[in-house]
């Protein structure tokens, strides 16, 4: 690790009304080229849920509503020199996304299953949400 510092991350599972996922293509920033949901940094005082809030609203214009915590992980990033805990959240959100920080985001689109995410996803969606847990907040929220 060359900074030696450990970052808390924010990665945001978006559905719509249509029981639909957001996800988008990752550019000029750590995972560039991957697929993710939005999601960014913790900052200082801020609570997981008002992280959650501030970066999918910063990054698609999008209010999210009915927030849960699904997992947090460890993340090593060897080869950047990054550290991580990374705290997987769901919600749900209206409307259509807005690209409000193309210098970091090329596109973002929904997807009708989970199945069927474009890829490679960005390492803490891939191998830390599990499908079950997402399948029972669908069932509670629609």
């Amino acid at each position: 690790m060359t900074d030696k510092i450990i970052r808390v991350g924010i990665g945001v599972i978006c559905i719509n009304d249509k029981k639909q996922f957001l996800f988008g293509k990752r550019k000029n920033a750590h995972g560039e080229g991957t697929w993710a949901p939005p999601g960014g940094h913790l900052e200082y005082n801020e609570s997981f849920e008002d992280g959650a809030k501030r970066e999918v609203l910063e990054e698609t214009g999008l209010m999210l509503r009915r927030f849960k915590i699904l997992t947090v992980a460890n993340h090593l990033f060897p080869v950047e020199g990054k550290h991580y805990v990374t705290i997987n959240c769901i919600g749900l959100v209206d409307g259509d996304p807005v690209i409000k920080e193309p210098d970091k985001i090329e596109c973002w689109s929904f997807y009708d299953s989970w199945n069927d995410l474009p890829q490679p996803q960005f390492v803490p969606m891939d191998k830390d949400v599990p499908y079950k847990s997402i399948k029972a907040y669908i069932s509670e929220n629609f």
